[in-house]
């Protein structure tokens, strides 16, 4: 779908635009030079940030799904295994897993496949663990990470389905907004791959 510049802000935009039709607002952030601020300090309790190494299609789908459906992430979830699997399985793609007491509480996916950038392809907490200041200390882990190896450029984009504190912490933590358009998408909770009870603070037009 075509795309087009945008300048106002992301609650100045409705989502639900006609039947079937949601509009978004993606905002495409970047990071020039690695953090030089101190780490954001740990929070307390047992934490466990792991990558999986060639993780199976079916686990990815359960992070992906578990973290994304409240904000209606379905891309992947249109993908079938192989090319999920084609993905998660490239060495230059780490999936970074944020387990809490044992259980999965969030990941990252950082993606090296361009030569000059490095982009942070995803990045959430399962909603049970929202709300007890995991995000910022995995987001600001994840951006380390993604700094290691040498690159000259972070990349990483939010849209208005996202958690709404969700620019806000890309850019206390370093990144810079670049340009944002307004795209229109066939709602995929309509004759898609989400659930009707997805995305709940999201309006179904039919």
């Amino acid at each position: 779908m075509a795309s087009r510049p945008f300048s106002l802000t992301p609650s100045a935009l409705p989502v639900a635009v006609g039947p079937g039709r949601l509009s978004v607002i993606v905002t495409y952030l970047e990071m020039t030079a690695p953090p030089q601020d101190d780490p954001v300090p740990r929070p307390p309790g047992d934490l466990l940030l792991m990558r999986a190494l060639d993780p199976t299609a079916s686990f990815y789908r359960y992070l992906y799904s578990t973290v994304g459906e409240p904000w209606l992430w379905h891309e992947r979830r249109r993908m079938s295994d192989q090319q999920l699997a084609a993905i998660v399985g490239d060495h230059r793609v780490e999936v970074h897993v944020l387990y809490a007491h044992g259980t999965p509480a969030g990941y990252a996916e950082i993606d090296r496949r361009k030569r000059d950038s490095v982009d942070l392809a995803y990045f959430g907490l399962i909603p049970d663990f929202i709300g007890q200041k995991l995000g910022p200390w995995l987001l600001d882990q994840s951006i380390r990470m993604a700094w290691t190896g040498g690159t000259r450029r972070l990349t990483v984009n939010t849209c208005t389905f996202d958690h709404p504190r969700a620019l806000p912490l890309y850019q206390s933590l370093g990144f810079t907004p670049i340009r944002s358009v307004v795209r229109e998408i066939d709602d995929p909770r309509v004759k898609g791959p989400l659930p009707r009870t997805a995305g709940p603070h999201i309006p179904i037009i039919e």
